[in-house]
């Protein structure tokens, strides 16, 4: 089990942004060689960029002092300064573009790993985070984290350094060439600026954060109104979603406009500070011109190196209020990183299968909201055997299937397989050895071939007809023109219920596991196809422990063994003929269902 790390958002900034500096620095271990040469590409090109304004003073000071233009001007003519000036500038651009060229594929791999390993720790978490979570939300906050990771490490790396550096050698140059009062201005210039840059940046950093809960909030509701289009065209709520939607777009619009303002602020602060400053600077160097103590080299040398210095620290502005947004971003993907699995995989064994003899032993459990679910549930499940498990809605069937799975573990007592307990073996062997018909089948969008190979993706040919037949899915399979390669559609709209559970039926066949669940499996499908499937699903569930949650109970008198459950219990167990003597709770469970159909009108 992991170690406990304290969530992103209580710890303080500096330990964050450690934190996930030491998380991505595994990933820049593996270009070390890319990233140095990317180092000095960045090293020469901004010696080359302090250069340049050098360059231009001593241009302007020979200019100056050749005079008029005469008949042997050329002899005067600052030709090599010129090319001297003009590679140097190529050489800062071209050394730019080759250190972006050399770390863009260090980037783009450190987003491809954080990616791969926030997707696959997602799939790690239990079943009950997913069903507390808005997918479309959660997407975008993926989406806006490898991004606000791939900002972070190039511009932190290859702009915050290399201006302060910048900054560090022009305000030497200057104390070192010039009176105190231009590397004073400089200095004093710097200071407000970054001053005023933290501290608007920490104001507006909370609007930021809203305007990008209120981006989440607003996709979610947008992506959860499409997927259930059916639902919504039922109840002709298009108005409602409409309005929600608006709604849900107006607190965006408020976040995004305060957002705006505190941008504004920030960017004409900013502005002032750099105007004051370049202006101080100018009019220094005028006077010293004036007075004979600089030439005009010098003063244009103050002036692009005013420039060349407001420059960046302009970009510093934009690069630090941009890191803060990242931070926010970033912060939420490690919040989801730091989430722990509520159903932890530490077992240590490899789950071992002989019979397939499955226990629940003195079970209970709850859903952490108070109301008991099953209560000192004592089940068995015979090899090779099949259990069909009966009862009202909320006794806790489809629970057992979960706990099977493992998606939960019990508040007491134990699951066990062949006497294995399911907590000391991992949840890859459990759940390689179960295979599940879900009540509500969900199919990938994705052709029907690949929707039936996700059991098993190296199955044959004939392997898949052999589940296709099985499954009664040759007249859906001769009816789309382009057969098993037809796609499905998102969800599997396309198809009915009853062909999506047939496609479920099929798959879990061609799984062959060793303890088999159908869970409502028929629900969606008409009387003679339910019977074709019962029977096959019997067939094929012969010398396998099978459990079989039921609703219609005249699928399940075949069973070997029916238990029906109440409250969390079983209340009775024995073969349909036992359990309808006993004239208990499973026979008026019979009765009301044979009376209704009955009483059912015939179909015409």
């Amino acid at each position: 089990m992991r170690s406990f790390q304290p969530s992103p958002s209580t710890m303080p900034e500096q330990l964050r942004i450690r934190r996930w500096l030491q998380t991505l620095w595994p990933f820049l271990l593996e270009y070390r060689g890319r990233v140095a040469a990317a180092m000095v590409c960045l090293l020469v090109a901004k010696l080359a960029s302090v250069g340049m304004p050098f360059l231009l003073k001593h241009q302007i000071d020979h200019l100056d002092q050749t005079g008029v233009l005469s008949a042997d001007w050329w002899v005067g003519f600052p030709l090599a300064l010129l090319l001297a000036y003009g590679l140097v500038r190529f050489l800062t651009v071209f050394a730019g573009e080759v250190r972006d060229l050399l770390f863009g594929r260090v980037t783009e791999r450190v987003m491809r790993r954080m990616s791969l390993t926030l997707f696959r720790h997602l799939h790690s978490l239990s079943l009950a985070f997913h069903l507390n979570r808005q997918t479309g939300a959660l997407q975008r906050d993926i989406e806006r984290g490898t991004n606000g990771i791939s900002f972070l490490m190039r511009f932190l790396i290859f702009n915050i350094v290399p201006t302060l550096l910048e900054l560090v050698l022009v305000i030497g140059l200057l104390l070192a060439n010039y009176p105190p009062v231009f590397a004073l201005i400089t200095a004093l210039a710097v200071v407000l600026y970054v001053a005023y840059s933290i501290k608007v940046t920490e104001w507006r950093t909370r609007y930021v954060r809203e305007a990008n809960q209120m981006d989440s909030s607003t996709h979610a509701r947008a992506l959860d109104s499409l997927l259930n289009y059916e639902t919504v065209k039922f109840f002709t709520a298009e108005e409602r979603e409409a309005a929600a939607y608006d709604e849900s777009l107006a607190r965006w619009e408020t976040a995004r406009r305060m957002n705006r303002l505190s941008l504004f602020t920030l960017n004409s602060g900013q502005a002032l500070v750099i105007s004051v400053a370049m202006a101080a600077m100018l009019m220094s160097a005028a006077h010293y011109v004036l007075a004979g103590e600089m030439t005009l080299g010098d003063f244009a040398l103050v002036n692009a190196f005013m420039f060349q210095l407001f420059l960046p620290l302009n970009f510093l502005g934009f690069i630090y209020r941009e890191i803060k947004a990242s931070v926010a971003n970033i912060e939420r993907m490690f919040e989801l990183l730091d989430e722990e699995p509520a159903v932890a995989d530490d077992g240590r064994k490899t789950l071992e299968v002989r019979d397939g003899w499955v226990q629940f032993r003195d079970v209970s459990f709850d859903y952490g909201n108070g109301r008991p679910i099953l209560s000192h549930l004592n089940l068995t499940l015979e090899a090779g055997r099949t259990l069909a498990l009966v009862g009202g809605s909320g006794a806790g069937k489809s629970t057992i299937t979960r706990l099977l799975f493992r998606f939960y573990d019990p508040v007491s007592g134990s699951v066990e397989i062949d006497g294995q307990t399911l907590t000391d073996v991992t949840q890859t062997s459990l759940r390689e050895h179960i295979g599940i018909v879900p009540q509500d089948t969900v199919l990938f969008n994705d052709t029907l071939r690949s929707n039936l190979l996700y059991a098993r993706p190296d199955a044959t040919d004939d392997e898949l007809a052999d589940v296709v037949r099985m499954a009664s899915l040759e007249r859906l399979i001769s009816q789309c023109p382009d057969g098993l390669e037809t796609v499905v559609g998102e969800r599997g709209l396309k198809l009915s219920g009853g062909e999506k559970q047939r496609i479920a039926i099929a798959r879990m066949l061609l799984k062959r596991p060793s303890v088999m669940v159908f869970d409502e499996a028929t629900s969606s499908l008409d009387s003679e196809t339910e019977r074709a499937i019962m029977a096959e699903i019997r067939r094929v569930s012969s010398g396998h422990t099978s459990l079989i949650i039921a609703h219609r109970l005249s699928t399940i008198v075949d069973a070997d063994d029916i238990a029906v459950m109440e409250n969390g219990q079983i209340v009775e167990r024995g073969t349909h003929s036992v359990l309808l003597a006993q004239k208990g709770r499973y026979a008026q469970l019979w009765a009301a269902q044979h009376s209704g159909e009955q009483d059912a009108p015939a179909d015409h």
